[in-house]
């Protein structure tokens, strides 16, 4: 089955937490602190592998979790980091975060790698919150919290040429004998339900790869029919082959039909029209063919070469796979849009979101959210007094205490800071 968009949940691993110990050996009075250091989570990491070419894995199995960093260990070692998440994907796939519509990676190439979320550091053991006033602190952090996010992921078929058309103008049969694909065949429309890819191969030695795309119909770029779902499949292409059925089967112009393929790939992305194109004039071996080719070069203002082909008895087909050849010679081995992704980066100053921010509930309970307070409280080892002690310094810092002031907080009033409650003390 061919699965070519997902949505999914990833989450990285929390950060291992960090411990509270102290030296407690012979000879050894006044031991000090010993606890170590949290292991960093896991990363969550999308690699490229060319052997797949389907988001298959991805029907079945939409959640996926890293593992979390080891606890620190008393003699001040350090716990164990955890093994990124490596998760395979075909070259052409794009991972877009859905609540931002954020594109977070682009993987063409074999054994390209991107970090989706980044799991969290290990939190500090004892033995770093040491100093002169405080020898042998009772204080460590937990982990951090890995990072999570709904995703989506898109698969775009990397290949040299895309054969767009409407239903039944003979797409699959064209694929089907100039290659050694088993497209299906039938006698009606949205007979291909998914991109069916196959190698090509001409006879002075030249090979590329050919992409037959489900037929388009108009509308095709707002989603009608199966339009919206497979037209990005058409970006990676180098070379767009029109087929157009010369034998008007239907009772369809034939340059009405392809100028409303142009049209529905101009509506999809503008930069399409610019791909090198080729009209494969096909079902040459009908009656009124001949004629209706007349009219459409007469018609046809665009600079574009127009091949007479009939994929049923394979006449022409050598003339249209050489000229696809010396086209695909003539320019870059890859799409523009993946051409154009090596740009020098430039710095962008953005403004930081705000440490927190403070609203009432109807019940007169102050909420405190932002994700920094919210990360130090996760942060935060509350079965510790110096870790709580520790927390309360944190949000006067910030100068939260301050703020809920300001906003009328009085001594006993209900401070909420996720699930947890407190009681605002002056």
């Amino acid at each position: 089955m061919f699965v070519d968009q997902a949505s999914v949940y990833v989450k990285a691993g929390d950060g291992g937490n960090g411990l509270v110990a102290y030296r407690r050996e012979k000879y050894v009075p006044l031991g000090g602190p010993a606890g170590g250091d949290g292991g960093d989570g896991a990363d969550i990491i999308f690699e490229v592998d060319e052997g797949l070419n389907t988001l298959m894995d991805f029907r079945y199995n939409r959640h996926f979790k890293a593992k979390r960093g080891e606890n620190g260990m008393s003699k001040s070692q350090h716990g164990k980091n955890a093994a990124p998440l490596i998760i395979s994907v075909p070259p052409g796939t794009t991972v877009i975060d859905e609540d931002t519509e954020e594109v977070i990676a682009d993987l063409t190439s074999q054994g390209q790698q991107a970090v989706i979320v980044k799991g969290g550091r290990g939190g500090r053991g004892n033995t770093r919150f040491v100093t002169p006033r405080n020898p042998a602190p009772d204080v460590a952090e937990n982990g951090e919290p890995g990072k999570e996010r709904n995703i989506r992921v898109e698969l775009k078929l990397i290949a040299d040429v895309g054969l767009v058309g409407f239903p039944s103008v003979g797409k699959s049969t064209l694929l089907s004998v100039v290659s050694a694909a088993k497209p299906k065949i039938a006698d009606y429309h949205f007979t291909t339900l998914a991109p069916n890819l196959g190698v090509i191969d001409t006879s002075d030695h030249r090979s590329f790869v050919m992409a037959d795309l489900p037929g388009l119909i108009e509308g095709a770029s707002e989603g009608v029919g199966l339009g919206h779902q497979f037209l990005r499949h058409v970006e990676r292409t180098r070379v767009i082959v029109h087929v157009i059925d010369m034998a008007s089967m239907e009772a369809r112009d034939p340059y009405d039909d392809f100028q409303k393929i142009n049209k529905e790939l101009e509506e999809f992305d503008p930069m399409l029209l610019k791909r090198p194109q080729i009209i494969a004039a096909n079902k040459m071996d009908m009656p009124g063919a001949e004629e209706n080719l007349v009219a459409f070069k007469e018609k046809l203002t665009e600079d574009i070469p127009v091949y007479e082909i009939s994929a049923l008895t394979r006449e022409g087909l050598r003339d249209i796979l050489f000229a696809i050849a010396d086209l695909l010679d003539a320019i870059p081995k890859i799409a523009p849009e993946i051409e154009d992704t090596d740009e020098e980066v430039v710095y962008r100053y953005q403004k930081e979101d705000a440490p927190f921010d403070i609203t009432r509930d109807p019940d007169g309970a102050f909420v405190i959210y932002g994700a920094k307070v919210e990360k130090l409280f996760k942060m935060t080892n509350f079965s510790s007094d110096g870790a709580i002690r520790r927390f309360s310094r944190q949000l006067r810092g910030m100068g939260i205490d301050d703020e809920l002031r300001k906003r009328g907080a009085k001594d006993g009033d209900t401070v909420r800071l996720l699930e947890y409650e407190f009681e605002f003390v002056e």
